[in-house]
């Protein structure tokens, strides 16, 4: 034997194994290298005794008459008998080899990972990671005493995969890559396409087999695309699920617990999804999942993957839809991560003015590298394939879609047309949406998108970035400072209620108050109301029918239902005891009373994109603090009417309604129910032929302090 070759074996400094070790043809029959450290001799089985190659321990060579054969191994007083991992032919096809190098391989898990299979007759799991730049790749675990010279891998050509089964490893084996670098650097890394991880702080991959899915949600997924499209009423409930409920001890729910607690809760309020803060494997509990590890794998924190997938089964056959946070924009430089994976800046760029992230010291992907690119839109498809998954949310798209994005001069290096415009970060989303509309008919996809970049929400064909929705942070923030304002002064800005209907058609916009907004010294959303004692919840209770009843989907974060009173926090539940109290819970039960009327009544959703879902009555009456609209759906559906009062004052206000009639009474924030004096309308109210804010008939109507009400008509409108 080749004593350099010999030498690289035992060193792990081989980058083709393959082409040593194993078998090799010979005269009547096989020769085979065996590599098996801490062995004093060796059987071929069936072939005899295999000779040590001297001055290389743990190296032998033997002779079979079959590719077949076991090693029987001795050493140290003990015994084992293996398949050795050598005579096993490679598992990647043609088609994969040219998938992978071209960069369009959208089934990217079904190639890399770690897949338990049965390869020419054993079983054993088949492990392949990227990793080009190395020298040499192993698997180490446990099987192997974490020894990366034990198991090295075969290089897949061009393509920069290495690839190896293992035979008798099996789900729940943890294991990571041991690479060493063209510099020599020894690393070991989890894989970036595990589907399972250990418990933090322990940082390894674990096998996971997601080949026997077990759904129970077909109804769901035959009418998905009629709930999920832009005439459908969607409200969301935003979830963070380390905190939303704890048991006993602080104990975080499993998903388990989570499938029957969280959804039946969910169900209850009459959300029409629900909403997960990140659930790919992190490392560390306070990034509430947005600084990723292990973008393939659902946290253990709470289960396996099949519990995880049961939980968004439950959901389906609830009628709930399930929307994943998904974080593309950066990733942490933990250790084990991604960051310089083969020695060298692989997935991230190598000039930290493109591939480092100020504001959350992380690292940004490099979305111009074909295979980054194929990774990251793969990882979308994947959460929508194997768990079928309703949506994803994708966030700090704006900090995607600039180059300067928290950035001084002379920080950030402009794209090659001399712009700030990160056009490979513009191609990926665009590629993601296009391929995730494309292969799930049905899906939705959301922008968390803070700037006027055009066309978030148009398709890519029409020149969009081709997500589904966009969040409106410009009308969360303006109407959150209007209604933190002391009544007395919210006529000076007054507009901040109304901007929003000026720009309300440019995009499908979701309306969010998301965790965001109840972190980091905001305070609660009860807490953001001025006054005092009841004030604060007759403020809030308005908000929020102000929020229902204008044009967008819905989004709210867990506890802002039932008016916490303490800002969250990660690590301890939501206090579920407020809930009980009644100023707390009559929010709770407005906000499932406007979830129903929203799903119930088309005017309030089916033209939540399109104005002409929408006519204003009263935009301008500022000293009054009143606004009212008419919200219209198809010409047979029932127009609803919506008017609030935000100053502390109780008005006999004429009212323009835009057909003649009786008008309903269908909600009145100040009802006694949730926590008002049930001051209003006795039900219903009549219009007379009096022109009033251009309309030609009007009604005297009964306008509680810090209140909203809905009226609701029967019949056709003009």
């Amino acid at each position: 034997m080749d004593p350099n070759e010999a030498a690289a074996i035992c060193e792990g400094r081989h980058g083709q194994p393959f082409a040593v070790l194993g078998p090799h043809p010979a005269a009547k029959g096989w020769r085979v290298t065996v590599w098996q450290p801490g062995a004093e001799r060796v059987w071929l089985e069936p072939g005899g005794e295999a000779q040590p190659v001297e001055g290389f321990p743990g190296l032998f060579i033997g002779k079979t008459a079959t590719r077949e054969y076991r090693l029987w191994a001795q050493g140290h007083g003990t015994e084992w008998t293996v398949d050795d991992p050598y005579r096993f032919g490679p598992v990647l096809g043609e088609i994969d080899e040219y998938l992978l190098g071209e960069g369009t391989h959208h089934q990217l898990w079904d190639a890399l990972g770690a897949h338990p299979i049965v390869h020419e007759g054993v079983e054993g799991t088949h492990f392949a990671v990227w990793a080009p730049n190395a020298q040499r790749v192993s698997v180490v675990g446990d099987f192997n005493l974490w020894d990366g010279r034990r198991t090295p891998m075969r290089a897949r050509g061009a393509t920069g995969v290495w690839e190896i089964f293992l035979p008798a490893i099996g789900p729940g084996t943890p294991y990571k890559y041991e690479i060493r670098s063209n510099s020599d650097e020894v690393i070991q890394k989890a894989d970036p396409v595990g589907f399972g991880a250990e418990h933090p702080p322990r940082t390894a991959s674990v096998v996971r087999d997601l080949a026997h899915p077990d759904w129970h949600d077909g109804d769901w997924m035959l009418r998905r695309q009629d709930a999920q499209n832009i005439d459908a009423p969607i409200s969301i409930y935003e979830v963070h699920l380390g905190s939303w409920r704890r048991a006993s001890g602080n104990r975080m729910l499993s998903y388990t617990e989570l499938a029957e607690q969280l959804v039946d809760y969910v169900h209850w309020m009459g959300f029409t999804h629900i909403e997960l803060m990140p659930v790919s494997e992190f490392p560390f509990d306070g990034s509430w999942g947005y600084q990723p590890v292990g973008l393939f794998a659902p946290t253990i924190r709470h289960g396996t993957p099949d519990e995880f997938r049961a939980l968004v089964d439950a959901a389906h056959r609830k009628g709930l839809g399930v929307i994943l946070d998904w974080v593309p924009g950066h990733f942490p430089s933990d250790p084990h991560g991604l960051g310089r994976f083969d020695g060298t800046p692989l997935y991230e760029h190598a000039d930290p003015r493109e591939g480092f992230h100020h504001d959350w010291n992380t690292l940004i992907y490099n979305y111009g590298r074909r295979e980054v690119k194929n990774y990251l839109t793969a990882n979308a498809l994947y959460w929508l394939e194997e768990y079928h998954l309703d949506g994803l949310r994708v966030d700090a798209v704006a900090s995607m879609l600039y180059r300067d994005y928290s950035r001084r001069e002379g920080e950030w290096v402009p794209n090659h047309l001399g712009g700030r415009e990160n056009l490979e970060a513009i191609a990926m989303l665009r590629d993601m949406n296009s391929a995730a509309y494309g292969t799930h008919p049905g899906i939705m996809t959301a922008a968390e998108e803070s700037t006027s970049f055009p066309g978030v929400s148009r398709p890519v064909d029409h020149g969009g970035l081709g997500f589904g929705f966009k969040w409106n942070m410009g009308w969360m923030n303006d109407t959150l400072s209007y209604i933190q304002k002391d009544p007395i002064y919210r006529k000076y800005d007054h507009h901040k209620m109304t901007f929003g209907l000026h720009y309300a058609w440019s995009e499908n916009f979701i309306l969010p108050i998301s965790h965001d907004e109840v972190v980091h010294g905001k305070g609660s959303m009860i807490a953001k109301m001025p006054g005092e004692g009841s004030q604060k919840f007759d403020n809030l209770r308005a908000y929020y029918a102000f929020m229902w009843a204008h044009p967008g989907k819905k989004l709210l974060f867990m506890g802002c239902e039932f008016a916490q009173g303490r800002e969250w926090t990660h690590d301890h539940s939501l206090d579920w005891h407020e809930a009980d109290l009644p100023q707390h819970r009559g929010v709770q039960l407005l906000v499932r009373d406007l979830n129903t009327l929203y799903r119930d009544l088309p005017a309030l959703h089916r033209n939540d994109t399109r104005p002409e879902g929408f006519r204003w009555l009263e935009p301008n009456d500022a000293d009054a603090s009143v606004l009212a609209w008419a919200r219209l759906g198809a010409a047979e559906d029932e127009m609803v009417v919506f008017v609030a009062n935000f100053t502390p004052i109780e008005r006999d206000y004429r009212l323009g309604f835009p057909a003649a009639g009786q008008w309903t009474e269908i909600l009145n924030t100040d009802a006694a129910i949730y926590g008002g004096k049930d001051r209003g309308n006795l039900g219903s109210v009549t219009t007379e032929a009096v022109g009033w804010h251009g309309q030609d008939h009007s009604a005297r109507i009964c306008l509680p302090p810090l209140s909203a009400i809905m009226f609701r008509h029967t019949g056709r409108y003009q």
